[in-house]
């Protein structure tokens, strides 16, 4: 079962972002890293799937619609954008991370 995530951007309280690592700035870096885990995870299956269609046209002229191609493209444009699926995995408890010595935020 997959979890639900918003798709459009909520209102949050920064307070609450900042209680699990008790810094807003270490939180925000935390939830930075990791969406763009997820934004080049996302980018490496589109691109994946898409080479299937990859043809060998020589010219513009050449270039046809594919409904498959099409709906590959829209599935991925519906889902939830990365930064709202990291802000869902860490105020779930989903996320592993640690504070590096020297201060900074660092994700395992």
């Amino acid at each position: 079962m997959e979890k639900k995530i918003p798709v459009n951007t909520i209102t949050r309280d920064t307070r609450d972002l900042a209680e699990p690592t008790g810094n807003l700035y270490e939180s925000v870096v935390i939830l930075y890293k990791r969406a763009n885990q997820i934004a080049a995870a996302e980018k490496k299956e589109l691109t994946r799937k898409l080479e299937d269609f990859k043809g060998e046209r020589d010219t513009m002229d050449e270039v046809f619609e594919n409904k498959e191609q099409i709906e590959i493209s829209k599935y991925y444009e519906r889902r939830p954008k990365p930064a709202l699926v990291a802000i869902s995995e860490f105020e779930d408890n989903e996320l592993s991370y640690r504070i590096a010595e020297d201060g900074g935020a660092a994700e395992e």
